[in-house]
């Protein structure tokens, strides 16, 4: 893609992939200019939240981007705390981590999801005011959905590997009850 193509999709919003009473709503931070441009959650190259999704067994196969409304037949989504895309997550201020997050909730109440899964710990901490938050389930409910606080899928998360990551995310399946849809 080219960088004029990625530039003018700064601030764009893209579509969240959702429906009522998921297992699991994923909750980005924000779009990327790579997202945007495309319209698919997801789609830096490099990004390993697709190869995650595979390797903990939400999917039977490494969906693309581009495949990202498949996710409903699994009793999957994906939204973001905030809407509006960026470079890179540090230009968005606290606040709008906040409302995001006041947003967030309301959709999250609407929707029922059983787990909502926040994608980036420093994301959850600044939106919930939960500074102490670690990775893995969380005290806090939103109704009656239960919400676990996962690493960030980004390249540039280099702490953490795909294999490391699928087993956080693998944590997440067994506890929402989902079946382990690479064995079928």
């Amino acid at each position: 893609m080219k960088p004029e193509e990625l530039a003018a999709a700064r601030d764009r919003v893209i579509p969240d992939v959702v429906a009522a009473d998921l297992g699991v709503l994923f909750c980005g931070i924000n779009p990327g200019l790579m997202s945007a441009a495309t319209g698919h959650h997801f789609a830096r190259p490099g990004n390993r939240f697709w190869p995650v999704l595979r390797l903990s067994g939400f999917t039977p196969r490494q969906l693309a981007p581009s495949e990202q409304d498949e996710l409903l037949n699994y009793g999957l989504g994906i939204t973001n705390v905030v809407a509006r895309a960026t470079a890179r997550a540090d230009e968005l201020s606290d606040e709008e981590f906040r409302k995001g997050g006041r947003i967030l909730a309301t959709k999250v109440e609407r929707l029922r999801p059983r787990w909502l899964a926040v994608v980036g710990i420093t994301a959850y901490r600044t939106a919930f005011g939960d500074r102490s938050a670690a990775i893995g389930p969380q005290t806090r409910t939103i109704g009656d959905t239960r919400v676990w606080a996962l690493p960030n899928p980004s390249g540039l998360n280099a702490h953490w590997t795909a294999e490391t990551m699928a087993e956080e995310f693998g944590r997440l399946r067994v506890a929402a009850g989902m079946p382990d849809r690479t064995r079928s």
